[in-house]
């Protein structure tokens, strides 16, 4: 009986159920393997050996794997049709070497989507394990390590406070820190446009732009001013308009092809604001399920099948006439797209998402999405007529233009329309109107504009140009994306991408000590040779050799730099955004607080970077490097207590505080308190400090015991304390308001709640562990978390209890369960009779032995997990 690995459990169910009892399925979990996180994972010096060890979570589907071989000759890898798939499948085969040697059969099979039909035909093709694509693997595994694992360490010596660098990650922040630093630089242009409402001799109205004044066609700038657009304004209501022509020419659009992996982000983001990563976690879960096909494409080709059976669903739904006399063909663009992947879709065009009944909102949205596009693709296409009106006075003085179109035919538009990163006003339909008639004058508007600075990225379009740079992988887009907002280099607000100051020196950082390695050519000339690897056409250690000679050159030549240097550097590359021109056209580098210093980019004991004037300590000006002019945070006296004590705002090690008076011999430590989550630094008054400072606060006496009830903030947030019970409150303002009838309240809930409240209720139910026992997600505390037996693993803030997968809990709770060393709960057996055992010579116990560590519960890794740090 053969056994099928595949990756994740949820996978191995369905397949299993396809297959039937003839074949034992079981789940690797992802990667079994990877490169150390430690010096000499890849050996430069011999020809880039890696040292791979298999990860403590997957030994117990190793041995699973083992076991299962002891009875079975054959071993099936049934891995994702990808690189990856292809890498998880070598990993395999090297890590059961010893299993595999006596005459076991070893194959390799891939299908593009989980049905019956797909999986039965896979199997009767079986292959062996593409070396190339595994070469390709290797090869990037390898850059990734060597970039994060050398760069990184000289990021942390010479910029405190970085955290690391990666091979893509890097270009890609470029990319946001590159934008956000042009949007600073722009200055906007103003310009002005007339439009005029129009109506026929019929009594039907129409807007028309003004494209000619005083006998020249307009450019973009040339009404500049407000004065310069009254007199266009004169010039059009002083005259007769009569319409010199009508031009309506016939127009079509043919829809868009269907999804890959970057596309289906694209929209996602575009029409759901769902990032990357959710996106993908919901489109894994699909197509474990059977519904889709494979996720991680760069292809846009569909089966031949595939065609047939969209256009009989779009004949059966729509009609013949949105059906084309031919199918449409797709051919990818993209000059490095992966080797002859499908393009995501449907694995039942008749299955529409009503049909499907899917729980999660997620799922739902995303797979009408990929069915709507599936079948827009093979539609006909839209006939329109656009109709351009121009209008002008007898005397050529003025000209004006009025466009619309008609849909003629909506074709593939009656099922899906892409959406768009920039808003355009759509066409309006013109009323019916004739050559040489007079039109007459309603009203006519000067309206002001001013040019836009380029838009900040969002996924989407950051996706987007990702993919027209060659830069990475469109199934790594997602990681590598998480990667940077997780660092804390970016941060994501209202779906647009902003860079943290953190960012930008890492930055500037390596584009002025290591430009070639974030440059984007030299990048997407690394994926072309990557992609080359993959089609057997070069050598994957010539390409590692190659990039290593130059690569360690650069990380040699920064050994001597100090850090002044470097802060010097970057200093200047930042510049722009540290010192913004002044509105008294003064040096914006002058210290507003002494007048004389220079400022200059420093960093503090702290790791963080800040701006601070070059005559300390004699001043002590200092301020965020994205700090506003004038506003310093550390040491910003806000002004004197009753005491007549200085209350200052200082910066620190965990975010800003306050602070009463300095350090002095008789008081090392002054009286700080830090600012609350949610109170800006920049609005902070006097008045608040000193309240801030006077925690905690004294609500008065219990009327059961006499004992002081007081409030504060503490690392939980605020609270109200009385003796050793201590009660949460929702409202950081509430510790400065709450009065002694709301405390006793709150305490008493809380008490009640010690003494058996109700257990709570569970949010979700998941499912059943493997160990047996329900896995639930359960409201905390302190936040959500997922439950099984005695394991609580708290849910980590970029998961929610509603988009949060079994397979996901599993990893959670396994992480939680190997850390606190809990063992999984015993299995019931039914009772044997016990066989009498020779009794073992018992060992001399050594001085010194150590007993045996207790068995932690099994780990799971999650079905996804795939390396993918780029």
């Amino acid at each position: 009986m053969p056994v099928v690995v595949v990756e994740s459990p949820a996978k191995a169910k369905t397949i299993n159920k396809y297959l039937g009892s003839n074949y034992t399925v079981l789940a690797s979990y992802g990667h079994v393997r990877d490169l150390p996180a430690k010096d000499g994972s890849v050996d430069t010096e011999n020809g880039f050996g890696m040292l791979w060890e298999v990860a403590a979570d997957s030994k117990k589907h190793i041995r699973a794997i083992v076991e299962a071989l002891k009875t079975d000759d054959e071993l099936i890898l049934a891995t994702d049709p990808d690189r990856e798939g292809e890498a998880i499948s070598w990993h395999l085969q090297e890590a059961l070497a010893s299993s595999l040697k006596k005459g076991k059969k070893v194959s390799r099979v891939t299908f593009n989507a989980i049905t019956k039909d797909a999986v039965t035909e896979a199997m009767k093709h079986p292959r062996q394990v593409d070396q190339p694509l595994v070469d390709a693997y290797l090869a990037r595994r390898a850059l990734d390590y060597l970039v994060g694992f050398t760069l990184s360490p000289v990021l942390w010596r010479k910029l405190p406070g970085s955290r690391s660098a990666g091979r893509v990650q890097s270009v890609c922040l470029r990319l946001i820190v590159e934008r956000e630093m042009e949007i600073e630089a722009f200055r906007a242009r103003e310009f002005w446009s007339v439009e005029a409402i129009l109506a026929t001799p019929r009594g039907q109205e129409f807007a028309a732009r003004l494209t000619v004044l005083g006998g020249k066609k307009l450019d973009k700038f040339d009404i500049p001013t407000a004065e310069a657009a009254e007199l266009a304004v004169q010039a059009v209501t002083s005259r007769t308009l009569t319409v010199k022509s009508v031009e309506a020419k016939p127009a079509s659009r043919n829809p868009y092809p269907p999804f890959m992996t970057s596309t289906l982000q694209q929209e996602a983001s575009r029409k759901f604001g769902m990032g990357a990563k959710a996106c993908m976690s919901a489109a894994q879960r699909l197509y474990e399920a059977g519904h889709i096909t494979y996720m991680r494409t760069d292809g846009i080709d569909m089966a031949p099948e595939a065609v047939t059976a969209a256009r009989a669903e779009i004949g059966k739904r729509f009609g013949a006439a949105y059906v084309p006399d031919a199918p449409r063909i797709y051919k990818n663009k993209a000059k490095n797209a992966q080797e002859a992947h499908e393009c995501i879709r449907p694995t039942d065009m008749s299955a529409s998402p009503d049909d499907l009944h899917l729980a999660e909102a997620d799922q739902r949205k995303l797979y009408d999405l990929i069915w709507k596009r599936t079948l827009a693709s093979q539609m006909a296409g839209a006939r329109l007529e656009r109709t351009t009106v121009e209008i002008g006075s007898a005397d050529t003085q003025v000209g004006l233009r009025a466009t619309g179109q008609v849909l003629l035919f909506d074709g593939f538009l009656k099922v899906y329309e892409e959406g768009r990163d920039d808003e355009d006003e759509d066409e309006g339909r013109l009323p019916q109107i004739m050559a040489n008639e007079p039109v007459e004058k309603r009203q006519v508007l000067p309206e002001q504009h001013f040019t836009q600075a380029p838009p900040r990225y969002t996924e989407a379009t950051l996706v987007k140009r990702m993919e027209e740079l060659g830069i990475g992988r469109p199934p790594t887009y997602a990681s590598v994306l998480t990667t940077i907002v997780d660092r804390e280099y970016v941060r994501k607000d209202k779906n647009r991408l902003f860079p943290e100051d953190k960012g930008r020196l890492v930055t500037a950082f390596l584009t002025n000590f290591f430009r070639r390695y974030v440059e984007y050519d030299f990048t997407a000339d690394l994926e072309s040779q990557l992609d080359d690897v993959s089609a057997g056409e070069r050598d994957y250690k010539e390409v590692l050799a190659r990039f290593w000679r130059d690569f360690s050159a650069a990380i040699a030549e920064t050994a001597d730099l100090r850090i002044g240097e470097v802060l010097e550097k970057i200093d200047d590359f930042l510049s722009p955004h540290l010192y913004p021109l002044r509105e008294d056209g003064s040096d914006p580098r002058v210290c507003t607080s002494c007048g004389t210093g220079r400022l200059h980019l420093k960093t503090s004991r702290s790791g963080g970077a800040f701006i601070g004037c070059g005559n300390y300590p004699e001043c002590r000006y200092t301020r965020p490097i994205s700090g506003e002019e004038g506003g310093s945070v550390d040491g910003r006296v806000l002004g004197i207590d009753a005491d007549g004590v200085e209350i200052s705002l200082r910066a620190g090690r965990f975010g800003p505080y306050v602070q009463k008076g300095e350090a002095t011999t008789e008081q090392p430590k002054p009286p700080r308190a830090s600012l609350p989550k949610g109170w800006e630094s920049s609005s902070l008054t006097l008045e608040r400090a000193i309240e801030l400072l006077s925690l905690p606060r004294q609500i008065g006496p219990h009327p059961e015991d006499g004992q002081m009830i007081e409030a504060a903030i503490g690392r939980f947030g605020p609270y109200v304390k009385h003796g050793a019970v201590y009660a949460n409150i929702p409202d950081v303002e509430e510790v400065f308001t709450i009065g002694m009838n709301r405390a006793v309240e709150v305490l008493a809930q809380k008490l009640a709640g010690r003494r058996g409240a109700t257990v709570a209720e569970p949010l979700r139910n998941l499912g059943d562990h493997p160990d047996g026992g329900p896995v639930q997600v359960m409201p905390g505390k302190y936040g959500p978390y997922v439950k099984w037996a005695k394991v609580n693993a708290t849910l980590p803030k970029e998961l929610t209890p509603e988009a949060v997968t079994l397979e996901e809990a599993l990893a959670l709770i396994a992480e939680k369960a190997g850390k606190s060393g809990k063992k999984a709960p015993a299995k019931k057996a039914a009772p044997k009779k016990a066989a009498p055992k020779a009794e073992k010579p018992t060992a001399e116990k050594k001085p010194g032995a150590k007993k045996p560590a207790a068995k932690k519960a099994a780990a799971k890794k999650p079905a996804v997990k795939k390396n993918a740090a780029e």
